[in-house]
């Protein structure tokens, strides 16, 4: 299969975020398929471990959304 992108350089920025989503959306489709490398399952397992050592280091859903959005961005 041969794919031109070219065409896909002349959409408009609505048409590329559009597009973006789209693939996105159909990549998440089918989690099954998309791979978890081995260093991102080390450093899931690594990050749960520091969790049940010391739960408390880890703040709340709604306080990491604040934390997030208050965050200067130079």
């Amino acid at each position: 299969m041969t794919v031109k992108y070219a065409p896909i350089f002349e959409l408009q920025l609505s048409e590329k975020l559009q597009l973006l989503e789209d693939l996105w959306d159909s990549i998440a489709s089918q989690p099954i398929n998309v791979p978890v490398l081995e260093w991102q399952k080390e450093e899931l397992a690594r990050r749960k471990a520091l969790h049940l050592q010391d739960p408390s280091l880890v703040g709340s859903w709604d306080a990491t959304k604040a934390r997030i959005r208050n965050r200067k961005h130079d």
